[in-house]
């Protein structure tokens, strides 16, 4: 490894990729590229303008913004000015904005367009530290409000002049200033999306993400030659990291997704070799191809059901290290031609493997995908960690497990089941909070993950819940509700799911429905309605999601299968706090929102629902 920091991999990627394009972005309908001579210039430019603002070594700067290479840049300008970068996610209230913008002490903001720069002038005043709002995409914002304390709006474009000319007034060089940073430096605050309380502001050096790199590339090797597709977002460690800083220091190139809604067309037009995603997003596609299947022509599915057992038999083999025999390599590749390469297809027909994390994926969409020839290597770490502690790797990889630990991170288990970790990856501490710093980071430098989880006799990593979500039954029975909700959320009709029953006398479950799919149902079945509040009321529609989680809760003990349901009529949103910006459910929110539900199912007025 050739670099201490990261401002140093940025001098290294560029000189080495000059003329290659390490960046994608679509405008107007097309993929248009920076090289790596073309990003250097810019967060040059960057680098210089964020020094006349008066953003030198330790002070921050926040990002604001959804993906683009603007984003990436901007990250690279502030940390080459010797800054620490605070990254916000886009889907956050004002409020949120507002809490850790003033709580980060951040001199500079930058904001992706309109709508995100007036949740920063809406807060503006309560902001003493707040000095400079940077507006992404150039268009003018009015700020006359802001004339006052010095304060001032700027576009993007006008940052990049204004640095042009600082430098070269000033005589400044790019590359002793990107060297100034130390490996102990703060690089970044990422504030925690928090299930409970305020977030943290979780300080990662230079140190931190330099080793997480490293480590990560001898489990999950990515070279020049790949291509991915960033999607999740930047304000997270997950893809800050593994898609963001990895594949930078590689050489590797990135697309910019054009929006969530839109990624599925984006990999047919851009071809990644590696894509990294969340459990949610797994799960959206195998519910799609079943879906698909499932209505398909009965010659179709049966096709498609003989080529996946020809998957499941190949795998069987993989994992085993043994050499399938020559029928089953030519039924494979028929299964292939037939079904898989079409598949694979949608996707952009060149994908060597797919990375999940940031939350549990369930052993049965990991198979699936691994059948097809589509193999997702989980992973396991926190904002803390930088983030990998674990990850599978393709040549040794268990469904079910987040892999075994990177070289250079140490785990071991709790008394209490507790994960606990350390290694060069774990956070210099939480900005401004020392108590939950000690809280966090015993005397001995372990780090307490709040997970509890179990390592098999190879060491690998089986997580099962969260420490605070075990729930505990009025019988004193533990239940782990995150592999009760994995198994819930592959049913056809279930979309979200929340298993409760904290000392309660049983365990019963929250669920969303997909509406589409019920709408479809009902059209079907001749049911009347169409709307939400109707469909979620019909005794035959309850009764077809009953069986669907009586079938899922098949694998688990009695005790801790769902007995009782109550469906939903709404989806769990960002927008109304019962889901972070990665997903996650924040199980004290929904249990506040659907007090009434949860209260009717365990005083058996829902009788209807329940599952024997």
């Amino acid at each position: 490894m050739a670099y201490r920091t990261i401002t140093e991999m940025f001098l290294q990627t560029t000189s080495e990729f000059a003329d290659k394009y390490l960046y994608y972005a679509n405008r107007q309908g097309h993929w248009e590229g920076l090289r790596g001579k073309d990003i250097r210039t810019t967060v040059e430019d960057l680098t210089f303008g964020l020094i006349s603002l008066g953003i030198t070594k330790g002070t921050q700067a926040a990002i604001l913004s959804s993906n683009s290479p603007r984003w990436a840049m901007t990250d690279y300008g502030i940390l080459c000015a010797g800054g620490v970068t605070v990254s916000i996610y886009p889907t956050l209230t004002t409020d949120h904005v507002f809490y850790i913008i003033k709580h980060s002490d951040s001199r500079v903001v930058f904001a992706e367009n309109e709508e995100q720069a007036g949740k920063v002038l809406e807060v503006w005043d309560d902001c003493p530290e707040l000095e400079v709002l940077v507006v992404m995409n150039d268009v003018r914002v009015n700020g006359k409000q802001m004339a006052k304390n010095h304060r001032q709006i700027i576009s993007f474009i006008e940052l990049l002049d204004l640095g042009h000319e600082y430098g070269k007034d000033q005589g400044l060089d790019f590359e002793a200033q990107s060297r100034t940073p130390a490996p102990d430096d703060v690089l970044t605050l990422i504030y925690t999306s928090g299930t409970t309380g305020d977030p943290k502001g979780v300080m990662l050096t230079h140190h931190n993400l330099v080793t997480n790199i490293e480590a990560s590339l001898t489990h999950i090797n990515i070279t020049a030659e790949d291509s991915l597709l960033s999607f999740l977002p930047l304000s997270h460690s997950f893809e800050r990291m593994a898609g963001h800083f990895l594949p930078f220091s590689r050489g590797a190139t990135v697309y910019y997704a054009e929006s969530i809604e839109k990624v599925a067309a984006n990999m047919v037009e851009t071809r990644p070799t590696v894509m990294l995603g969340a459990p949610r997003f797994y799960e959206k596609v195998y519910n799609r191809i079943i879906d698909n299947i499932s209505q398909a022509p009965p010659l179709r599915q049966k096709i498609f059901w003989w080529a996946m057992k020809q998957g499941r038999e190949m795998l069987q083999h993989t994992l085993a290290g043994t050499r399938p025999g020559w029928w089953l390599l030519r039924k494979h590749g028929l299964a292939n031609k037939l079904v898989f390469s079409k598949l694979k297809e949608r996707v952009g027909g060149r994908i060597r493997f797919f990375v999940s994390g940031s939350a549990p994926l369930s052993a049965v969409i990991a198979e699936f995908f691994a059948m097809m020839g589509m193999v997702v290597l989980e992973g396991y770490g926190l904002t803390e960690t930088t983030p990998v502690l674990t990850t599978n790797t393709l040549d040794k990889f268990k469904f079910g497990k987040v892999g075994h630990a990177i070289p250079n991170v140490t785990l071991k288990i709790a008394a209490d089941g507790e994960i606990l970790a350390k290694g060069p990856n774990i956070m210099k501490g939480y900005f401004k909070n020392p108590a939950a710093t000690a809280e966090a980071l015993d005397d001995d430098g372990w780090f307490h993950t709040g997970d509890i989880g179990e390592l098999d006799e190879d060491g690998y990593l089986k997580i099962t819940d969260r420490k605070k979500s075990i729930l505990v039954t009025s019988g004193g029975k533990n239940v782990a509700p995150a592999p009760l909700e994995n198994a819930l959320v592959i049913c056809p009709h279930i979309e979200q799911a929340l298993i409760i029953g904290d000392q309660r006398n049983f365990i019963s479950a929250l669920i969303v429905p997909d509406f589409n799919k019920l709408r479809e149902y009902a059209e079907a079945n001749g049911i009347e309605g169409r709307q939400a509040e109707t469909l979620i009321k019909n005794s035959e529609i309850i009764q077809m999601v009953e069986k669907e989680v009586e079938d899922a809760m098949e694998p688990f003990a009695r005790y801790e299968r769902v007995k009782k349901i109550a469906l939903l009529p709404r989806e769990l949103t960002i927008d109304e706090g019962e889901v972070t910006p990665t997903l996650k459910i924040k199980r004290k929110v929904v249990l506040e929102h659907f007090s009434e539900a949860i209260e009717s199912i365990y005083a058996g007025t829902i009788a209807e629902t329940k599952i024997d």
